[in-house]
């Protein structure tokens, strides 16, 4: 996910996006643990694209500084 595709997104569509994605790594997280995960990266750009959302989130909350 770039982050010119979530800065695009409106704040609803991106608190639902990130329920999607803590869902998503709960499920990574879940096959990881037993041994079922074929490509144990995708945890770490799960929680990249965690990040990124919850930044955007911020910076729509603040708005636009002077």
């Amino acid at each position: 996910m770039k982050a010119n595709e979530v800065r695009e997104m409106t704040v609803a569509e991106l608190e639902q996006k990130l329920a999607s994605l803590k869902k998503d790594l709960f499920m990574l997280r879940m096959q990881h643990a037993t041994n079922q995960l074929d490509n144990p990266m995708q945890i770490n750009l799960i929680k990249k694209d965690i990040a990124r959302v919850k930044t955007i989130m911020k910076q729509k909350e603040n708005g636009p500084k002077a």
